[in-house]
């Protein structure tokens, strides 16, 4: 950390995300604990798809943001300015670090050649002896576009300046809906691009409009004519993943009101089929997860993603969740995950019980190292900002994600391990925008044990970040922390907190 940290000349905060409740009584909303689902309550995101690095996993997800009408008030969501892409990543499943959002579409964006960013799909390979990322989209339903960068989160950039699969690509000229992509890297390195969706007139029980073609050995072309999927009753959201030698291939169902056989998938449903080969053939097997209405009392479109981390299979899905417990129009999607799991004699999938417990925590949080200060279990009344250059339109590994804190708001971490002596002290980045104030420490509870506290004084100079200290005396084994921000006097007070650390006792 260094002290009095002041941004760079022409930097800017841009704020990604609106508050979720009024400062003036910060409460607890859409993700509740001990609940694991929504993942967060502090901005929604949509159409998850899942990239695990170095036992971490990463969520790419549509950036759904509240639309407001000329009164200020919510709105429908129309989707159709959203061109960025939200990034989110844990190592436990609970506790999420936010990244702020890759800018992918539009003048400000990585592709100035697109106008939307929806459904991203995100890959990994090592090309040179480098590892290089790859995040496909969907620009609304006329392409897929490709970003490459170094690492998870960038920098992203727009390796070959135009649209990867277009109208003019082999083999796609009949489907209706260019979007939705996945991609998979296979054992010998090969890599595959599924996309497609959409109904043609009359033929909604074979819609023949979802594709899977090879790409390049660069990641960032593609080679052959894409070939049909023939998944019935087809609608959007193509996904795959393989498990023991078994090709998954996993999609959405159309909700056309036509009669379906018994064997036909339900309206809205993911479905999937499998085959020993990445490009098929193919042989249809059924639903796993219902319809979100099902589960959670507020329909809207499925959209998924299945992945592994730690042994352990998971499937990512949307749901209205959050915009439903705030009270405002519908549209506004937030990504929530449970368990999978495989028939072992058949490796068929087994129903999914999509709740709001979701999963366990895959193990403890380790408080010894540089957290982000984005980094959130539950919270109340937190949003967070991006920081960004107003100097380049891109999302850089040089942005830093914060979280802002009003008086009486706090940010929870699930699980946190002490050790049997416990920390001795704790250190963090500050920015304070407002009144004098006082961070807490607290552990199990938002009112509970106070095992250190930092003053944080008033401030004319809203730049400039202070590295600040406490002694921590009482945080034996395991708790739950809570990052508690109290007002002085009212509720103006808002801090911005970039990082922080606990210190062990030597």
């Amino acid at each position: 950390m260094n002290h009095h940290v002041t941004p760079h000349a022409g930097e800017q905060r841009e704020g990604t995300v609106e508050p979720v409740q009024p400062e003036l009584q910060p409460k607890e909303i859409g993700k509740l604990r001990p609940n694991a689902n929504p993942l967060m309550a502090h901005k929604f995101g949509a159409d998850p798809y899942a990239l695990v690095f170095n036992n971490r996993v990463y969520i790419y997800m549509t950036s759904d943001k509240l639309e407001y009408d000329s009164d200020g008030i919510p709105q429908k969501n129309s989707y159709s300015s959203i061109n960025r892409i939200t990034v989110i990543s844990s190592e436990d499943l609970i506790n999420w670090t936010d990244h702020g959002e890759i800018r992918v579409a539009g003048p400000q964006g990585a592709a100035t050649w697109a106008s939307q960013s929806w459904a991203p799909a995100a890959a990994h390979r090592k090309l040179d002896g480098q590892d290089c990322f790859f995040l496909y989209f969907a620009n609304n339903a006329s392409g897929i576009g490709v970003l490459s960068a170094p690492t998870p989160v960038g920098p992203w950039i727009d390796p070959i300046g135009k649209a990867l699969v277009t109208r003019e690509t082999p083999g796609v000229e009949d489907v209706t809906w260019l979007f939705d992509p996945a991609v998979l890297v296979d054992e010998d390195h090969q890599a595959y691009l599924y996309f497609g969706g959409g109904v043609p007139e009359g033929k909604s029980e074979r819609p023949d409009t979802a594709r899977v073609m090879r790409l390049g050995d660069d990641m960032i072309s593609v080679t052959g004519k894409a070939k049909v999927i023939p998944a019935p009753f087809m609608f959007e959201d193509s996904g795959i993943h393989k498990h023991q030698h078994i090709y998954y291939y996993t999609y959405c169902s159309n909700f056309h009101e036509v009669d379906r056989a018994e064997s036909d998938p339900p309206p809205g449903e993911i479905a999937y089929m499998t085959s020993a080969q990445p490009m098929g053939p193919w042989t249809y097997q059924g639903t796993i997860l219902q319809n979100p209405g099902h589960f959670f009392g507020i329909g809207g479109n499925n959209h998924h993603a299945i992945f592994q981390l730690a042994d352990e299979w998971y499937i990512a899905y949307h749901a209205q969740t959050l915009c439903q417990a705030m009270d405002i129009p519908e549209g506004y999607r937030s990504t929530h995950i449970n368990h999978i799991q495989y028939e072992e004699t058949t490796g068929r999938l087994k129903a999914i019980q999509a709740d709001y417990q979701g999963v366990s925590q895959l193990h403890s949080f380790n408080p010894y190292q540089a957290i982000s200060g984005a980094t959130i279990g539950w919270s109340a009344g937190v949003n967070t900002l991006q920081l960004t250059s107003a100097d380049h339109g891109l999302t850089s590994a040089s942005d830093v994600v914060v979280s802002k804190l009003h008086g009486g708001s706090w940010i929870a971490i699930s699980n946190v391990n002490f050790g049997e002596d416990g920390a001795s002290g704790f250190t963090s980045l500050l920015s304070n925008q407002g009144e004098a104030a006082t961070l807490e420490l607290r552990l199990d509870r938002e009112d509970g044990p106070i095992v250190g506290k930092i003053a944080i004084p008033s401030t004319s100079e809203a730049d400039q970040w202070n590295e600040q200290s406490t002694a921590i005396t009482g945080s034996q084994g395991n708790h739950d922390l809570y990052i508690v921000l109290q007002a002085s006097s009212d509720h103006s007070s808002a801090v911005l907190l970039q990082e922080w650390k606990f210190e062990r006792v030597k």
